[in-house]
């Protein structure tokens, strides 16, 4: 498998606003999914959260959406509950249909058009193009689009030395496969530090040195503030920032068990993003299972770790300059 959208049962695609520099990325399983999620930045803008706690009732997630927009993109959420309605998704309450969707939103709003931002008409579009493959068998329908396209339209990394130090993200993609189980995972990174190869520690694309033609290093940069008066540190703007994910697996979790997946795949943003859970980022990883597979957690965990990390470094080698932000294709020639 290439693409989460070959994992039988799920669903997705984006809508992109390149001129105004954001987008949304829809995530679906219209048989409901068990789902779990885990949050560990200091600054998310997400829905429906609590109702992925273990102890709470509800045990389907319809869909997971990851916008653009900072707080204003979870209108983008409400447009895919109301749209999976109209195709009698959800979850059946006896007087209708009640679609399950939690979703994140990642800050874009300074590199495009601050005022254009995912609407419910967004969300609704992304479910309709997803959804048009409803009856297409699962090893044939269209891989998800990766890079300046969806949620990750508008991200960019390194913004520890301001925005003109900064480079352009975006949205990655990767699958994992060991036997008959399946891990999928997708990540808009849009993080304050910088990408790097977790197998060599090498950084892809973050912070530029002054010069802009070469990476510097975050982590540096950060350390650096220890010696400087409070008020002369540099830094990104509050709240700015956001690595946003989704984990797809076909395996059979209870929701207790998903919510340790997304725990444990947070390691990936340790593998691969330095500095990482910063005050100014709102990281979120959410969990989809279909219940296909019977697998131990700590082995779909492995998996998702693996997958999530690949994620995260295909979102800056997929990336194309843009917005006045050069992306790691740029320096790489």
């Amino acid at each position: 498998m290439t693409s989460i959208t070959h994992i039988p049962g799920i669903f997705a695609a984006h809508v992109t606003h390149a001129k105004g520099g954001t987008g949304c990325t829809v995530i679906l399983c219209p048989q409901g999914a068990t789902g779990g999620v885990d949050v560990r930045g200091g600054a998310p803008a997400t829905r429906e959260t609590d109702l992925l706690r273990p102890e709470e009732t509800v045990q389907q997630l319809h869909a997971v959406v990851l916008s653009g927009g900072s707080a204003f993109g979870l209108a983008a959420s409400c447009g895919v509950a109301e749209e999976l309605e109209r195709f009698g998704i959800g979850l059946d309450v006896g007087v209708g249909v009640v679609p399950i969707v939690s979703g994140a939103c990642l800050f874009d709003l300074a590199v495009g058009d601050a005022q254009r931002r995912p609407t419910a008409t967004d969300g609704a579009k992304a479910v309709r193009k997803a959804l048009r493959e409803l009856e297409v068998p699962a090893q044939d329908r269209t891989p998800l689009a990766r890079g300046n396209v969806g949620a990750g339209t508008g991200c960019s990394v390194g913004k520890l030395g301001g925005p003109e130090r900064a480079m352009k993200s975006g949205l990655g993609e990767s699958v994992r496969q060991v036997g008959s189980l399946v891990c999928g995972a997708v990540s808009a990174v849009n993080a304050c530090g910088d990408v790097v190869d977790y197998k060599t520690g090498r950084p892809i694309a973050g912070i530029l040195n002054e010069d802009g033609t070469s990476l510097g290093s975050s982590e540096e940069a950060l350390l650096a503030f220890a010696n400087m008066p409070l008020d002369v540190a540099k830094g990104p703007e509050p709240r700015t920032n956001t690595t946003i994910s989704c984990i797809v697996t076909n395996a059979r979790l209870t929701k207790a068990e998903a919510t340790k997946v997304a725990q444990m795949a947070a390691d990936a943003y340790a593998h691969a993003i330095v500095p990482t859970h910063t005050t100014n980022d709102g990281d979120t990883i959410f969990v989809m299972a279909t219940g296909e597979v019977a697998a131990p957690v700590d082995t779909v965990s492995a998996l998702a770790v693996l997958a999530l990390q690949d994620a995260i470094v295909d979102a800056a080698w997929s990336a194309e300059g843009a917005y006045g932000l050069k992306a790691a294709c740029d320096l790489a020639g």
